[in-house]
């Protein structure tokens, strides 16, 4: 059949090493996770390695060559096919409220929102683990106190052990990228109810690192705080001080209205 041609504004890089789609496939411990998502298929590289062991998987992928492709190439029981975009996708129409593990090549120019997607359905995903552009990788992975650090960093770990695995080069994609790549996996904690306004605590977030050169007194001047909690030298810092635990924390102070409870 036709060969599926990557197309630049999908952010299509199909991986070509199948030692590393290997790697990735084994990353799954499918005796725990009956449903595994792969989201951005592409010319099935990976999916050829999670078939054979997966009892429920289900692909998402909006390029039109790429789903004839895997069509052609794999029966529906062998895996569920879904056309569309999984920033779009209504998760619960698939899995109910079943649990289900992501992998994927995820399309470089959406998979930050993937990640953020991916926190907003935690309490469904366990598991998470795939290829992201490095400068991404580094950053859902970086610990606090470095520019890496950010939005990024600091609600995934809120919510998953993540853990950079390794560093893939340009050359083992059609096309190759102008960027090096990196293969990270993301486990939710046990424990992932954080006991705190939890909207409250992601606009802290977000507030905070909009304006990362800031203060975090001048950060988040727009919450109207009062100057008994402003006051406090929890303030006098920059948003990659903090640690999850102190955005939780400052959460807990700011929602009941006094730094010293």
């Amino acid at each position: 059949m036709k060969k599926v041609r990557p197309k630049k504004k999908l952010g299509q890089h199909f991986l070509t090493d199948l030692n590393i789609a290997q790697k990735i496939a084994d990353l799954l411990q499918f005796e725990q996770y009956q449903n595994v998502l792969e989201i951005g298929p592409g010319t099935g590289v990976l999916t050829q390695f999670l078939v054979p062991q997966t009892t429920a998987l289900h692909l998402v992928e909006i390029d039109e060559e790429s789903i004839l492709f895997l069509q052609n190439t794999y029966t529906e029981e062998q895996l569920n096919l879904i056309k569309g975009d999984f920033l779009k996708l209504d998760l619960n129409s698939i899995f109910g409220s079943d649990a289900f593990a992501i992998v994927g090549n995820f399309p470089y120019n959406i998979s930050s929102q993937i990640v953020f997607k991916a926190l907003e359905n935690k309490s469904q995903i366990p598991f998470f683990a795939g290829m992201f552009q490095k400068e991404v990788a580094e950053r859902i992975c970086e610990p606090p106190g470095s520019k890496k650090y950010g939005i990024l960093s600091v609600l995934a770990q809120l919510y998953y052990e993540t853990e950079y695995l390794f560093t893939v080069p340009p050359g083992v994609f059609n096309p190759p990228p102008k960027v090096d790549s990196a293969v990270i996996q993301m486990t939710r904690k046990k424990e992932f109810n954080l006991g705190c306004n939890e909207a409250l605590l992601k606009k802290i977030v977000k507030l905070s690192f909009q304006q990362r050169r800031k203060t975090l007194r001048n950060s988040l001047k727009t919450l109207n705080l009062p100057d008994n909690l402003r006051e406090d030298s929890i303030f006098d810092l920059r948003p990659e001080k903090l640690s999850g635990d102190d955005f939780i924390q400052l959460t807990k102070r700011i929602d009941y209205g006094n730094i010293s409870n």
